[in-house]
């Protein structure tokens, strides 16, 4: 071989052979005989025969590896010519050939150290995406899946085109390979769609149209279906022992012999399953991994589902651990069940959201748990124990409110609230009213959820001053109030409030036998009764339904005399939905004041219409009796009335609405000289209530009335 053999390998015993010495066989090992595979003479006369004349170089002898490395690296001056006889020159200097290298000083340089090796990654699908260019379009096309969708309820072409990986790439491709990769996810995707409504055995092939053979502009991937049978089911059988009352499993698994095998359906009816036997008392119900066993022959599937009821449980005690923001005792005021009633998983979940709603807690889960202690209600039920892991959350919320209304200015309401202040759920509330016609402080203490669930204790104190047109007062406050409310979570027919009230005020009153306008200070004591009941759908934003409201506040003045009266207000609003996206509302007000005269009421206890919430159009307060100067002075009885269009799209919503009203110095309202005003109005729904921004002009516009009033607050008028 050439100058650069490998180096050989000597071993005792052995002899060099070729440069590359191999150990030789013992002297006395006898060796088997070793046929040749091929003689030489058939081996010969398969090879091929070379012309020498034709290709000469064949018969020269191989250059070294060195030689090689020369040649490669263009440093010919230093290879051996050959001679004539095609073997390299004995006269090259062999000590010259062995010293030569390649010309390439970096190869000179030693190794970096790993250490100081720093490598920086490429972001090729940054790269990839830079350099992106659309080089495939294609269409789609679908064959053999409109004769199955006909034959169910479900609507598969669309599925499979909201799901389509082809279809959200719109039609382009970087590749061809992309659109194969696509076109590979949705055969996947038309299998699982097919098998999903009862064929399971669907034939689905794919390949790539090109534009050249389809005499198309674009390339089409095509899915070519074949359904199959669609198989239905067999039997329906349930594996579980006998439930109280019989048949309540079978009775909430809707699957029948000879309906198709719907994956959706087979899904809901294992949900319902799932849902009602926790409802019915059994918290420890489990379904096992269902079966369906499929026959070619009958095109049937023999459905098993396995269930393991558990024991049928009663509600035993509450125990809570965790961050705790109260008690156990007080999660069982919240509780709308007793002890010993048939467990029911609604009346759980009630209970998880009654905890939430408190607002004190971070997180909560609601589980039961197995206590083994019978009844004894002769019904084989046990105790279930509820477990409550609370963790309490931040009991302090700072909230603000900004607002703006004709006649009542600017207006913007802070609060700071501390939920916990006084365990269980007694809150401290401070807050105040900068307007640039009311200001106001106030200090409440709430008790929620007080002895029982929604039932709300209040103490409040507040100081006041007011500057509208109608109503110039300074006045200190001091109510107790306890009430039944409706919330989120529980929206009830009946509602009910009750409490007394002290208020001392100075206020500016018209004075007939002077008159010019006088402070008085008024001293007044009263009682105040609430009674509602209401039908509508909801708290915030009512589509439906009506509601009716009954205020009664028998009260006193001891301004210069004792003159006792009682305010009583009527309220009814009626909500009708036309469409989804058009609810019709309408209410109606009534109010008097009976047992004392206008003059010895104080203003602001009189009645007034005008503003908001009230008939829009006109300035808050703005419409009723006038004194002389033309400042309104109240009345002693009311009527308002208004009719609404409320069109909502999605988040947003416009209102067409005309209200009409009038206060009288009369006990009764007398339906005369009735103001009208009428406009639009533009919501923004969201998570609290609706957004409102109303904008109205009074209907027979008097001297003085502005043309345009506008409202801005949260909540509907009504």
């Amino acid at each position: 071989m050439g100058q650069d053999a490998a180096p050989s390998v000597q071993e005792e015993g052995s002899e060099p052979v070729n440069d590359l010495e191999l150990p030789s066989p013992p002297a006395d090992a006898e060796l088997p005989a070793v046929e040749p595979v091929i003689s030489d003479e058939e081996f010969d006369s398969l090879v091929p025969a070379f012309d020498d004349e034709l290709d000469p170089e064949l018969d020269q002898p191989l250059e070294s590896i060195e030689e090689f490395r020369q040649r490669i690296a263009g440093d010919e001056p230093q290879i051996a010519p050959l001679g004539n006889d095609g073997t390299a020159d004995q006269g090259a200097d062999p000590q010259a050939l062995s010293e030569t290298r390649f010309d390439d000083a970096v190869l000179d340089e030693p190794l970096p150290d790993l250490d100081s090796f720093q490598y920086e990654p490429r972001d090729y699908a940054a790269a990839e995406a830079q350099g992106a260019s659309v080089a495939v379009k294609y269409r789609v096309k679908i064959t053999g899946l409109d004769e199955a969708d006909d034959q169910t309820d479900a609507n598969m072409r669309g599925l499979f085109n909201s799901l389509s990986a082809l279809r959200d790439g719109d039609g382009e491709a970087a590749n061809l390979s992309q659109v194969y990769a696509r076109l590979s996810t949705d055969q996947a995707l038309l299998k699982t769609i097919f098998e999903s409504e009862g064929w399971y055995e669907p034939a689905i092939d794919t390949r790539i149209v090109s534009a050249r053979e389809s005499g198309e502009d674009k390339a089409t991937a095509l899915l070519e279906a074949t359904p199959g049978q669609r198989y239905s089911f067999g039997s329906v059988t349930v594996q579980a022992d006998e439930t109280v009352p019989p048949h309540l499993i079978s009775k909430n698994l809707p699957l029948k012999e000879g309906q198709p095998i719907i994956a959706q359906r087979v899904q809901g009816a294992e949900a319902r399953v799932a849902l009602a036997l926790p409802e019915n008392g059994y918290p420890f119900a489990e379904l096992g991994e269902r079966s369906i066993l499929l026959d070619r022959d009958t095109g049937t599937g023999d459905y098993t589902l396995p269930v393991t009821i558990g024991p049928r449980a009663r509600f035993g005690g509450v125990t809570t651990t965790g961050d705790l923001a109260f008690d156990a005792e007080h999660v069982e005021v919240l509780a709308r069940f007793e002890r010993g009633d048939l467990y029911d998983s609604r009346e759980v979940d009630d209970l998880r959201k009654a905890l939430v709603a408190t607002g004190l807690l971070g997180t909560v889960s609601v589980e039961p748990e197995r206590t083994g202690e019978d009844t004894g209600a002769g019904d084989g039920t046990e105790y279930v124990t509820l477990h409550v892991d609370q963790q309490a959350g931040p009991p302090r919320t700072i909230a603000g409110q900004l607002g703006y209304a004709t006649g009542e200015g600017f207006r913007v309401e802070g609060s700071w609230t501390h939920r916990n202040l006084f365990p269980p759920e007694g809150a401290l509330i401070l807050a105040g009213t900068a307007g640039t016609l009311e200001q106001s402080v106030s200090a409440t203490f709430r008790r929620s959820n007080a002895g029982q669930r929604d039932k709300t204790f209040q103490l409040a104190t507040e100081l006041a001053r007011t500057n509208f047109a109608a109503l110039d007062s300074y006045t200190a406050k001091v109510s107790a109030q306890y009430s039944y409310d409706s919330t989120p979570i529980w929206q009830k027919r009946i509602t009910y409030a009750y409490g007394v009230q002290a208020r001392i005020s100075a206020e500016e009153d018209y004075n007939y036998a002077t008159g010019g306008r006088e402070r008085r200070t008024f001293y007044i004591g009263g009682l105040t009764g609430k009674i509602g009941w209401d039908t509508s759908d909801d708290l915030l934003n009512p589509t439906r339904g009506f509601r009716l409201t009954a205020l009664v506040e028998p009260e006193a003045g001891l301004e210069d005399g004792f003159y006792p009266y009682v305010r009583t207000q009527l309220d009814g609003s009626a909500y009708y939905p036309v469409t989804n996206a058009l609810v019709l509302a309408g209410r109606v007000r009534l109010g008097t004041i009976q047992g004392a005269s206008n003059l010895d009421i104080a203003p602001s206890r009189r009645f007034y219409a005008g503003g908001g919430g009230s008939v829009r159009g006109f300035g808050y307060q703005e419409v009723g009796p006038r004194a002389p100067d033309g400042d309104p002075v109240g009345g002693r009885s009311l009527f308002e009335a208004a009719a609404e269009a409320r069109y909502r799209f999605g988040d947003y919503g416009l209102a067409t609405f005309v209200d009409i009203g009038q206060a009288y110095r009369e006990t009764t309202p007398q339906f005369t000289d009735i103001r009208m005003g009428a406009g639009v109005g533009f919501r923004y729904y969201t998570n609290f209530g609706p957004f409102r921004f109303d904008i109205a002009t009074p209907i027979d516009r008097r001297d003085g009335e502005s043309w345009i009033s506008v409202y801005v607050s949260i909540g509907q008028a009504f």
